[in-house]
């Protein structure tokens, strides 16, 4: 017989729910240390505005609290649909456990990748001299384009990463349970 984990397979999305909530807001808190450094005027023109970011906070700690409110929710609807097809077709708790655990670092993974190709992109942008966008007011052109265009990356690689992590999952709905043959 099988050891079953507490709370089975509703409990297990649940708590890998959580986590990818949790896994999403830590990444755009750490996202917004490094979008701050090429882009502060981004965040004390822009965004501290925007997310009512207190102003006694410091810059790098009020970067940290916009990544989290711009992000955590992410990681709820990036887990919803890989994280219920797992719970509908995972044969037990643990392949779900190892197909969210792999889902979520998958996400994690291609939202970072393709934020880092979005910074590239914005400096690549600043670069050429263009000026067919036009940044938010009071926000110097070059920090905005190479900040924001990041911040945009990695909510693209969010979505493309929820599409990758299908593949984890689905994988770990193939394992083989206790009593089959392999």
């Amino acid at each position: 017989m099988s050891k079953q984990t507490p709370g089975g397979k509703i409990g297990a999305f649940a708590v890998l729910m959580l986590l990818a909530a949790l896994s999403a807001g830590v990444f755009g808190a750490v996202h917004n240390q490094l979008s701050y450094s090429v882009g502060p005027g981004y965040f004390t023109d822009f965004k501290f505005v925007q997310f009512g970011t207190p102003p006694d906070l410091s810059p790098r700690a009020g970067a940290a609290l916009v990544g989290w409110q711009a992000s955590w929710w992410m990681g709820l609807i990036a887990g919803l649909p890989v994280l219920g097809y797992g719970l509908m077709r995972a044969p037990t708790a643990g392949a779900l456990w190892a197909g969210g655990i792999g889902a979520i670092i998958t996400v994690m993974m291609t939202a970072a990748i393709c934020a880092l190709l979005g910074l590239g992109a914005g400096f690549a942008y600043v670069a050429t001299g263009f000026d067919l966008l036009i940044p938010q007011a009071n926000v110097p052109a070059a920090e905005y384009f190479r900040a924001g265009f990041m911040h945009d990356a990695s909510y693209l690689g969010g979505i493309l990463g929820t599409l990758f992590a299908f593949f984890p999952m689905v994988r770990a709905t193939r394992l083989p349970t206790a009593g089959t043959p392999t």
